[in-house]
């Protein structure tokens, strides 16, 4: 399953919520707000580095340069464009958005 989260972690815990239910093999992608959990040093890196055993974090490309932030990103989160965006819900059969 593909997860999408599209809100801060420091304005609400879906982020947190989402990496706590996600079967192995599932994967997040951070868009809109929801690529700040995806930022080195912050209070929320070590859960995030913590769930990367078990499930691969992407961040979408664009909402990380608009937000200023893409040379921030924790190490092993893998970024996409809008197309790697499609591809992603390509491959995985569902896909569950967090709010």
């Amino acid at each position: 399953m593909l997860h999408t989260v599209n809100k801060s972690p420091f304005d609400r815990n879906s982020l947190e919520r989402c990496m706590r239910t996600c079967d192995k093999g599932s994967a997040i992608l951070l868009i809109e707000d929801g690529v700040y959990g995806g930022i080195k040093g912050s209070v929320i890196e070590d859960k995030v580095k913590g769930a990367m055993k078990d499930v691969k974090i992407y961040a979408l490309e664009a909402d990380l340069d608009s937000r200023g932030i893409k040379g921030r990103v924790i190490d092993g989160i893998q970024l996409v464009d809008y197309n790697g965006f499609v591809d992603l819900t390509v491959e995985y059969d569902k896909v569950q958005s967090w709010l």
